[in-house]
């Protein structure tokens, strides 16, 4: 029988928000290896400004990721030439980038369908 997540607890605003920054940054790393500085700028900038959040929060989901085995990491020189760590989406991290996104877009739809219902329906 497929899970349709009925059996799971709701989730809470930290682990929505947590889940949404690792979303991102694993989508952000299927356009190949980057560090840090480059991911939260291809955010902020492929969302026109609009999604932006503290160096701590995605440094966090980068350490969770890499703990997770979603996404690899090593030592190199950015274009400016200082020393910074490289991010990769492994092939588990490629997999797992895709059931997320399912999962996400399945609570994005509902959420709208919320938002679209008249106030006495």
């Amino acid at each position: 029988m497929p899970d349709n997540g009925a059996s799971r607890p709701a989730p809470t605003s930290s682990t929505l928000l947590r889940g949404t920054v690792d979303l991102l940054v694993l989508r952000t790393l299927l356009s190949g290896e980057m560090h840090g500085f480059a991911i939260a700028r291809w955010i902020r900038e492929g969302s026109a400004e609009v999604v932006q959040f503290e160096d701590a929060a995605l440094y966090q989901s980068l350490h969770r990721l890499q703990r997770q085995g979603f996404v690899s990491s090593r030592w190199g020189r950015s274009e400016n030439n200082r020393r910074a760590r490289f991010y990769t989406l492994t092939g588990r991290g490629h997999a797992h980038l895709g059931e997320q996104t399912r999962e996400f877009h399945t609570y994005a739809q509902a959420v709208f369908r919320l938002l679209a219902r008249d106030a006495d329906a």
